[in-house]
């Protein structure tokens, strides 16, 4: 019987076993939002197959400076970034493990004071959401978006293949594009946001375009085998609100992206971060449309794993904030070991306390 410790492949990528750290947001890049030396041991403590994660997805990283929406978030698209992430992918390596680069575009979950001067985010729409950022100045509303041109969105796509080109330059062994959670990808996804009358917009096949576009350009740009992305089809994070048909838009987009034969998409359960039967959807169906690994995410204890992955549910699972506390968490599921609590107090911002003193069991 398959359990949660044993190995895997991911299209190209060989993993050590079945658990995935998730990407997490951690506000803790240097000036330039270039990663640093802090932030390679971060991920080196979480790397070591035998007590960490098979395969780590690395925090949101920006694809360009219109994509950030965070303070002290990392970027993928100056030499000065890669150099960076190559501290990490080297110190990850070292400790025989594997790690995805999760690049991501924002669009309106963004506030002007993060953005290059004079400009206001962009997006499927003109549609302000409802919700707050992180700033130099804390938690502050979102700066209302402008709706992207027609023929500006192919600049877009084109940022996401070159961020995925950065990320195998700068050692990662692959990378997972971020669909999930109400940013720009899922902003011209949902109906409830994207409000377009263009070729991006309207029908379903329509508003998938932009999410095929960038997959298969990152495809074709790294190679299918080393790309991956991420779904959250009924969350309502930040301030996405639900798609009139969630069911049929995510079918075909799963239907679709199959065509291009890629290596994993991560799915969010529920609602991110939140409860699980937030909104009704039948996720064993979808993944049945999906023909390469299938990573489940979201509130998953030792045992639902074990069970999901001894059932064939799905491939893997992703566990965030355990990982956070607990850089040994492969070694405390494995000996049904207590887990240590995390404190949200440090989870964004700052420097080593809450992001690399918590210690190992064995410690």
């Amino acid at each position: 019987m398959t359990t949660l410790f044993d190995s895997f492949q991911f299209g190209d990528i060989a993993v050590a076993n079945r658990l995935v750290m998730a990407p997490l947001t951690r506000d803790r890049a240097a000036a330039g939002r270039v990663p640093h030396a802090l932030n390679a041991l971060y991920y080196e403590l979480r790397s070591a197959p035998a007590t960490g994660a098979g395969l780590i997805v690395s925090e949101g990283t920006q694809v360009s400076p219109l994509g950030q929406g965070y303070l002290d978030t990392p970027g993928i698209y100056s030499p000065e970034q890669v150099a960076g992430w190559k501290l990490v992918t080297d110190a990850v390596h070292r400790k025989g493990g594997k790690i995805v680069a999760q690049i991501w575009h924002v669009g309106r979950i963004s506030h002007t004071s993060l953005l290059p001067a004079g400009e206001q985010p962009v997006s499927s729409t003109a549609k302000p959401a409802n919700t707050k950022t992180f700033t130099p100045a804390g938690f502050e509303q979102v700066s209302a978006p402008r709706a992207l041109a027609t023929d500006e969105v192919a600049g877009v796509v084109a940022e996401f293949r070159r961020a995925a080109r950065n990320a195998v330059d700068a050692g990662f062994d692959g990378i997972e594009v971020h669909g999930a959670n109400g940013y720009l990808v899922e902003q011209f996804l949902r109906d409830s946001c994207n409000d377009r009358t263009d070729r991006y917009g309207g029908s379903i096949e329509n508003r998938a375009r932009f999410l095929i576009e960038v997959m298969t350009a990152v495809c074709e740009e790294i190679g299918p085998g080393r790309a991956g992305l991420r779904l959250s089809p009924v969350t309502p994070a930040n301030d996405i609100g639900q798609d009139s048909n969630p069911t049929a838009l995510f079918s075909h987009v799963v239907k679709e992206l199959d065509k291009l034969k890629f290596a994993f998409i991560e799915v969010v359960e529920g609602s991110t971060g939140g409860p699980r039967d937030f909104a009704p959807f039948d996720f064993a169906a979808l993944r049945k449309l999906w023909s390469g690994a299938w990573i489940v995410n979201n509130g998953f204890t030792r045992d639902m794993a074990l069970e999901t992955i001894a059932g064939g549910k799905a491939d893997a699972i992703s566990f965030g904030k355990p990982f956070i506390s607990n850089p040994d968490l492969a070694h405390r599921l494995r000996e049904d070991a207590e887990l240590a609590a995390w404190n949200q107090k440090t989870f964004y911002g700052g420097g080593a306390e809450g992001y690399t003193d918590y210690p190992a069991l064995a410690d």
